[in-house]
Formats: structure tokens, C-alpha cells, sequence
């Protein structure tokens, strides 16, 4: 895999007396060492942003932002020696992530829906390793991703504070995961999981998906734009929230028929909160807990 430090810039301004602020900006050149259609950048972000955009290249070119704060100079030395940018190289797959402090990334033994996604890849925040049990960290710190990735490679991001996440400009699948900010997909036209806590969901096609997709937001809005002539079926749960759409080529689902794995019979399965857009296609599932769901064709 070929690697390369492109620049490495410094800036240290001190705020008021109860703190230090440290900035730099990191850039990084990565290159895929086995291309195939299977290619994916993975972005495990912790505190701040999430930027990815496509362009027509065949490297990954990541610019991190990284601040960190301390009430004391030797705590802002201790930050600025812990958070680092961690790369692993599976070599048909990227995965940057913040390395040092409190967390660790590395394999999970303990999946839920995003850690299956990723493999089991992900921060051992719930494992009780031994060496991080008590572990407290002195500073604060905020590291914002922008990376620029080949048009076609699959994407997953993620973050947790004080950020949003960004996909923009490509055409593979999409995996965008937030807990407290947005996820604004643009220009995209895969397969998508998007899901947040706390903010808005906003997807914006260029190409309908092929492929199941699912959008989720637990405090929210989600805003789907689709290409004009969108054929799928629906389904949407909410506790708070109402579904609007401008298709006026919708119908309930109200009986699915399956076919039994013998082939000799067919079952009824009743299935009242599925809905078909024109002739059906792709599963666009959509729930939200207090947010409404938004469904255009542009």
C-alpha cells in the first residue's frame, strides 16, 4: 500500500488562562492495494465531522482538522501526544479512526446493527479490557474528517459528538451513522443506511437505489429526494411523526404472497404497513421517532 505525509501544519493558540488550544492540520495519501468493485473507505470519527466526496481518482486523500484543549500546559501536551489519526489496511478496504485516549478500536466481540455492517470493526467501548476501565482523559479534543475517495468505492461514516456526516458524490453504497448531529447524503444513487439520534436525516438522489435501503431518525426530520419515476415499496413506523409524500402513485401492500421454499404452495402474509410506489422495486424503509418523513421526486 502506498502511503505518504503530504504536510503537516501547526498552529498554537492559547485562549483565555483556564485553557490551551492546540490546532494542526494531518493529511494522508492512501492507495487501495487490491482494486476491486468491492472497495470501501470506513470513517470511525468520535468527536466532530464527517466529510466524504468522490472524485474521478483512484486515491484516498484525507485532511483531518484536529484541536485539542487543556487547562494546563502539560495536559495539552498529554492530548497532543494521545490523539492521532489510526489507518488499518485490510487491502480492498480503508478504515481511518481516532487512535489514543480512552477509546480502542480494533475487532468487537459484541455486534448490533452498525458493527455487523462494519464487520465487527469498530471502539471497544463497552469491553472490559483491563488497560482503559478507569481510563479518564485530561484534555478534550475535536478532529473533523474531510476525505476525497474514487467515485465508485462503498462508504461508511460514522460519528458520535459535536459533528455531522457528509456523503457526497458517489456512487456505491452508502453506510452513514451519527448520534448527536445530521446525516446529509447528496448526489448519491446506492443501496443507504442512514440513521441518527439527535438531527435531521437528508438524502438527495442522483440515481434511485437498486438496492434495499433504510433511514432512521430517533429526534428528527428525514428528507428524501428521488429521481422522477421512483419504483419501490414503502414502509414507514413513527411514534410522533406523519408520512408525506408529492407521488401520488402509492397503495398499501395489504397482503404479500410468499412462496414456500418447496415451491408446492404459497402462504398469505399479512403485511399492513407496506406500501408500493407504482410497480415495486427496492425496500425503502423509513421510521423516525418524533420526526416526520418527507418523500420527493425532483
Amino acid at each position: 500500500m502506498y502511503m505518504k505525509w503530504l504536510r503537516y501544519v501547526l498552529v498554537l493558540c492559547i485562549t483565555p488562562a483556564w485553557s490551551q488550544t492546540f490546532t494542526d492540520k494531518i493529511t494522508r495519501e492512501l492507495s487501495f492495494e487490491k482494486k476491486s468493485a468491492a472497495n470501501a473507505v470506513m470513517i470511525f470519527n468520535i468527536n466532530g465531522d464527517v466529510k466524504v466526496e468522490g472524485y474521478n481518482g483512484d486515491k484516498i486523500l484525507v485532511e483531518i482538522t484536529r484541536k485539542i484543549s487543556g487547562k494546563t500546559s502539560d495536559r495539552l501536551e498529554k492530548g497532543k501526544a494521545a490523539i492521532r489519526l489510526g489507518v488499518a489496511d485490510r487491502a480492498d478496504t480503508i478504515m481511518l479512526y481516532v487512535e489514543g485516549g480512552c477509546q480502542e478500536f480494533g475487532k468487537v466481540k459484541r455486534k448490533h446493527d452498525w458493527r455487523h455492517r462494519t464487520n465487527g470493526w469498530g471502539y471497544r467501548w463497552d469491553e472490559n479490557n483491563g488497560l482503559r476501565e478507569h481510563c479518564e482523559e485530561p484534555f478534550d479534543y475535536q478532529t473533523d474528517f474531510v476525505v476525497r475517495v474514487p467515485l465508485t468505492v462503498h462508504v461508511m461514516a460514522s460519528t458520535v459528538n459535536d459533528g455531522d456526516v457528509e456523503v457526497s458524490s458517489v456512487s456505491g453504497k452508502v453506510d452513514a451513522e451519527n448520534i448527536n448531529g445530521s446525516v446529509r447524503l447528496k448526489n448519491i444513487s446506492g443501496g443507504t443506511w442512514a440513521s441518527t439520534i439527535n438531527g435531521d436525516v437528508d438524502l438527495d438522489y442522483v440515481g434511485n437505489p437498486s438496492s434495499d435501503s433504510r433511514y432512521y431518525s430517533l429526534n428528527g426530520d428525514i428528507n428524501a429526494n428521488f429521481v422522477k419515476g421512483l419504483a419501490a415499496q414503502l414502509t414507514f413506523k413513527s411514534f410522533n411523526g406523519e408520512f408525506y409524500s408529492s407521488v401520488d402513485d402509492i397503495t398499501p401492500m395489504a397482503v404479500e404472497l410468499q412462496k414456500y421454499e418447496n415451491g408446492e404452495g404459497i402462504r398469505y402474509k399479512v403485511n399492513g404497513n407496506r406500501y408500493r410506489v407504482r410497480k415495486g422495486g427496492p425496500l425503502l424503509d423509513f421510521e423516525t421517532f418524533n420526526g416526520d418523513v418527507y418523500l420527493r421526486e425532483k
